[in-house]
C-alpha cells in the first residue's frame, strides 16, 4: 500500500472508480508505458477468457482476465478500463510463446478488492487462503464406481492433505469432497459461476480471508460426512518470496548453507531455473509439502577455496539431510548443531548418498581466516545471530 507524504498531491485529482466483473467479449482497453517511453500507450481488446490462471509472481492460482490487448513489459501494474473508463482489472503478466498471440491476462476487482478489505480487516497483507489439499478429477465412471459414490453424487477426490495445515486434522486421502460452502462440487472440479459458466472450486476458497471457517461436505467409505475447517493461507517448503528481507546463510570451514526459494533458483539458474536447476529441487519446488511448521530445504550453495574443504570444490546447492545423523529440519538448527558440537568430526550426509567429513576444530579455526580471505563480514546472516 503506497500513499504520499503531502497532502495537497491529492487536491485536483479524481479517483479511479472499480467497475464490475466484466463479461466475455466486453471491451477493455490497457494503459501503461510498455518497453519505457516517456508519453502513455493504449492498447485496446476484448475479454477473451475468465478462468481460474496461475499468477506467476505469486506462486498462486487466482481469478484472473484473459484479454487479447497487447501487454508487453512495462505495462505491469497499470489499470484495465471498461467502456464506461472504470477499472476492471490491473495488467500483469502475458504468455510469451511462439504459436501464441495477444495473450495478456489482468487481475480483476474481486481479486483487487479482497487485497484491499485484507489490508484494511488486519492492518496487513495476510494472503488468499487455500484449501490444503491437492485432488484428482473423478470424471472416469469406473473410478467413481470403486470410490463408492453413488449415480447422482459427484465431486473430487483427495491425492494428499498439508501436514501443517488445519484441515489435516480431520480430511483424509482418498476422501471426495462432494461440496464447499454448500455448493455442489462437479467431477471436473468446477463450480457454477455467473451465467452458465463454470469455475474450478478454488475460487470459492480464494474469496474467503485467512482465518474464515467453510462448511466442506466428503465422502469417505460411502459415508457422508460434513466438517467445519478454518482456512489459512498456503506455506510451501520452497517460498515464493523472501519478503523483502536478505537471504539467511550459515559458513563453517568455506561451505556456505542456505535454504531454497524461488529468487535464489532464480539467481542460481536465471528466469529459465524450472528447467536448469537440478531436478531433485525442482522435485520439492513441485510436490513437496511441509512435514513441519519451521521446515526449510538446506543445501551447500558453493564451497569457498581453502586447504581444509580440499576435494569438496564440485558440491553445488545440494541438500543437506543430517549432521552426525542428526536430521537437519533448518538453517538455524544445522548452525546450532554445528556451534554446539563437541565431537571429533563434522559429517555432513548429503543428497545423492554424498558425505562431508570435517574435523570440528579446525573447521571452526579456518573460518575466521577463510571469511576474511573472500571479504565476508560473519559467518552467518542477522536473523541467525537472533
Amino acid at each position: 500500500m503506497l500513499t504520499v507524504n503531502d497532502d495537497e498531491f491529492w487536491e485536483g485529482v479524481s479517483p479511479v472508480e472499480f467497475g464490475e466483473l466484466p463479461a466475455l467479449q466486453d471491451a477493455v482497453t490497457v494503459v501503461g508505458y510498455p518497453i519505457g517511453g516517456d508519453t502513455i500507450s493504449v492498447t485496446s481488446g476484448v475479454v477473451s477468457r475468465i478462468e481460474i490462471l496461475s499468477y506467476v509472481h505469486g506462486s498462486t492460482e487466482l481469478l484472473g482476465l484473459q484479454i487479447d490487448a497487447a501487454i508487453n513489459s512495462g505495462n505491469s501494474g497499470g489499470p484495465a478500463f471498461n467502456d464506461k473508463g472504470n477499472c476492471v482489472g490491473i495488467a500483469f503478466q502475458s504468455l510469451k510463446h511462439e504459436d501464441a498471440e495477444n495473450i495478456g491476462y489482468v487481475i480483476p476487482t474481486p481479486v483487487i478488492q479482497h487485497f484491499i478489505q485484507d489490508y484494511e480487516k488486519n492492518e496487513a497483507y495476510t494472503g488468499f487462503p487455500i484449501l490444503g489439499i491437492e485432488w484428482q478429477k473423478m470424471e472416469n465412471p469406473d473410478l467413481r464406481k470403486a470410490m463408492g459414490m453413488k449415480p447422482e453424487q459427484k465431486g473430487v477426490r483427495i491425492r494428499r492433505v498439508d501436514p501443517t495445515a488445519p484441515e489435516s486434522g480431520v480430511l483424509k486421502s482418498s476422501d471426495i469432497v462432494l461440496s464447499f460452502d454448500g455448493v455442489d462440487i462437479a467431477n471436473d472440479g468446477t463450480v457454477p459461476f455467473r451465467h452458465g459458466e463454470r469455475i474450478g472450486f478454488s475460487y470459492l476458497v480464494s474469496q474467503k480471508y485467512a482465518g474464515d471457517s467453510s462448511a466442506i461436505k466428503v465422502l469417505r467409505n460411502s459415508e457422508i460426512l460434513n466438517f467445519n475447517i478454518k482456512l489459512t493461507s498456503h506455506r510451501r517448503l520452497i517460498p515464493a518470496h523472501n519478503k523483502g528481507r536478505p537471504p539467511s546463510y550459515y559458513i563453517i570451514a568455506g561451505f556456505v548453507f542456505t535454504t531454497v526459494s524461488v529468487p535464489y533458483l532464480r539467481s542460481e539458474y536465471g528466469k529459465d531455473y524450472e528447467y536448469e536447476a537440478p531436478v531433485k529441487l525442482l522435485d520439492k519446488l513441485l510436490h513437496s509439502m511441509l512435514q513441519s511448521p519451521d521446515e526449510q530445504l538446506v543445501v551447500v550453495s558453493q564451497v569457498l577455496v581453502s586447504d581444509i574443504n580440499i576435494g569438496y570444490e564440485d558440491i553445488v546447492n545440494t541438500q543437506v539431510l543430517a549432521l552426525n545423523g542428526k536430521p537437519v529440519k533448518n538453517l538455524r538448527r544445522l548452525a546450532e548443531m554445528v556451534e554446539n558440537c563437541d565431537d571429533e568430526f563434522l559429517k555432513f550426509d548429503l543428497e545423492y548418498e554424498q558425505i562431508v567429513v570435517l574435523r570440528t576444530k579446525t573447521a571452526k579455526a579456518a573460518t575466521p581466516d577463510i571469511l576474511a580471505t573472500h571479504c565476508i563480514p560473519s559467518a552467518m546472516s542477522v536473523d541467525l545471530k537472533a
